[in-house]
């Protein structure tokens, strides 16, 4: 094959890596990869750098060299290559001129330019989320400070984190945008050669701080204490502060409660799953992007089947593509049938069962499922109950009929009425959304 070749079987290569690789370690090592080679079985990966390829051989090599068979169709030797040049050191402290022999902070991540307020699709799930971000990037450290963002993974927590630094280097504040992960390391780092204070100086500096995944910092009390002091001194000079989480800020329990009540002290959003609509749009806008020719019954039945994030919703994107250029045929519902198969992409999820529904809002409300179907009516069990029925409707896919059955003989309209109070209710009061969200958790989980 030419060149050409491995690059579009990369490109297929990647939508698999998508699906399977956590997205911290796609964007590290996987994302400035292109297709190199593929002669006499023999495919080579294009890397930005010797300490890339280095790393994608001990960590990656058996999850690569899968996914590329799987594309293939057959054996392949994988190999990894930086081109010409010099080995580039592994990111870290490095030696810095006019500071002796004292290692510099490694700089942190750099922002995605993809991920702006533009390419965001804003839907019903994520509508707040936006809004506040939106707020913070154009009155920083004014109104919502901290920012906290919450949801599961590959919704679009870290989209926005970006789209607020995006937003503000371009007013000319310079934020400094991390994972929890990286300001770990520079932490640990800072104390073992003697730079705390130059760490201490860089983040303190910053004209926003950008903390990704924050609940990374459980279990790590040298690097919460870092992060305490770091969070003090900024958030005293109105530096605007923004972290993401895959969880509710109350719900960090283990950490130090004096950064947990920091941390909520703003104003915390969540981004739920995306609906329907919501999903169809970002297909739409992502094939766009590419430049990219779906018809709309792909688009469409790909939007019915992939519910759990939208990073799914492009990794299949991409592998169609690929799969369509390999194969120069044009993209068809029986090519997506086809080339998902092994995906169980076959229309929606399995609903939950009504059972495990009502048994996850007894336990979570701490009540027994006799008094959820029953008729008590104290305001705890009345809640419940609605919380229940919206969920029946909205993860068990029952009927408001069905739901009125299970529930002690319900009118359908007393249903509909408890779940629409409901869907209001999260739009206005974020422990009710928070509430729904950890329940939702619970039986995804299960």
């Amino acid at each position: 094959m030419v060149v050409s070749d491995a690059i579009t079987i990369w490109q297929a290569v990647l939508g698999e890596l998508q699906l399977c690789v956590p997205k911290p370690s796609y964007d590290t090592w996987l994302q400035g990869t292109s297709g190199g080679s593929f002669v006499d079985g023999r495919f080579t990966v294009s890397t930005p750098n010797a300490f890339v390829s280095e790393m994608l051989e001990r960590r990656m090599h058996s999850v690569i060299s899968q996914a590329v068979e799987k594309v293939v169709g057959g054996g392949v030797e994988i190999a990894f290559d930086s081109g010409p040049g010099t080995r580039e050191a592994p990111p870290g402290p490095q030696p810095s001129a006019g500071n002796g022999n004292r290692p510099a902070v490694r700089r942190a991540s750099p922002l995605n330019p993809k991920y702006t307020f533009e390419h965001f699709v804003v839907g019903k799930s994520n509508e707040l989320a936006h809004a506040a971000a939106l707020a913070v990037a154009e009155e920083p450290g004014r109104r919502y400070n901290p920012l906290f963002i919450y949801s599961g993974v590959g919704l679009g927590k870290t989209h926005l984190m970006h789209a607020i630094g995006a937003r503000l280097a371009a007013r000319g504040i310079h934020p400094i945008y991390a994972t929890t992960e990286d300001f770990t390391n520079e932490y640990i780092r800072s104390i073992q050669n003697g730079t705390t204070e130059a760490f201490r100086d860089r983040y303190r500096s910053a004209g926003a701080l950008l903390l990704d995944d924050i609940q990374f910092l459980i279990g790590k009390e040298q690097t919460q204490e870092g992060f305490f002091h770091t969070f003090n001194a900024l958030h005293l000079t109105g530096t605007q502060i923004v972290t993401t989480s895959d969880r509710p800020a109350a719900a960090l329990t283990l950490l130090e409660d004096r950064i947990r009540s920091r941390l909520a002290g703003g104003i915390v959003v969540d981004i739920q799953l995306p609906d329907y609509e919501t999903r169809l749009a970002i297909l739409r806008t992502k094939a766009e992007e590419a430049q990219l020719t779906f018809p709309e019954d792909v688009l469409q039945f790909l939007a019915e089947s992939v519910h759990s994030n939208i990073r799914e919703l492009e990794g299949h994107l991409n592998r169609l593509a690929a799969y369509a250029e390999l194969s120069g045929q044009p993209v068809s519902l029986e090519m997506v049938r086809q080339v998902t198969a092994d995906s169980h992409l076959t229309g929606r999820p399995k609903p939950v069962s009504s059972d495990a529904v009502v048994s996850a809002v007894a336990g979570y409300f701490a009540i027994t499922e006799d008094a959820i179907v029953g008729r008590r009516r104290d305001k705890q069990t009345a809640m419940a109950r609605h919380v229940a029925m919206y969920l029946l409707r909205e993860e068990a896919n029952m009927t408001a009929t069905a739901i009125g059955r299970l529930l002690g003989g319900k009118d359908h309209s007393t249903v509909l009425h408890a779940c629409s109070r409901i869907s209001s209710q999260m739009d206005l009061e974020p422990h009710i959304r928070q509430d729904v969200f950890n329940i939702r958790t619970s039986l995804n989980a299960a």
